[in-house]
């Protein structure tokens, strides 16, 4: 069972929830050092993400997001910090944050452990 869970419901059709998954992926990848792949299907896409203790997928529809991560060693002490900015990236690009919902929360710098 993964560590980190996350689904979000949206309006958007698969055209506009592939470019932001695309663009998150994009994020990740250039952010935190991941290896990424995406695959493009009719009605579904697949997106994988992993490096050394992380390994994970976001399955794109044209009405849900759903992220999935497994973290091993260092990073399952941090699954709680890490799911929040998982949270916070997908949220953002869907334009769900709320306003006055603080960024950075914590004292912990994300990119030094993710």
């Amino acid at each position: 069972m993964p560590d980190i869970h996350i689904e979000r419901s949206h309006q958007l059709g698969i055209d506009a929830a592939r470019a932001i998954a695309r663009k998150w992926v994009r994020q990740v990848e250039q952010e935190y050092g991941l290896e990424c792949s995406y695959e493009e299907g009719p009605t579904r896409d697949l997106g994988r993400f992993s490096r050394a203790g992380i390994d994970g997928s976001v399955e794109v529809s044209g009405d849900s997001f759903r992220l999935q991560a497994t973290l091993a060693g260092l990073f399952a002490g941090f699954s709680g910090q890490i799911e929040q900015r998982l949270r916070q990236k997908l949220d953002d690009l869907l334009g769900e944050r709320k306003d006055g919902e603080d960024e950075d929360d914590d004292a912990y710098n994300d990119k030094d452990w993710l």
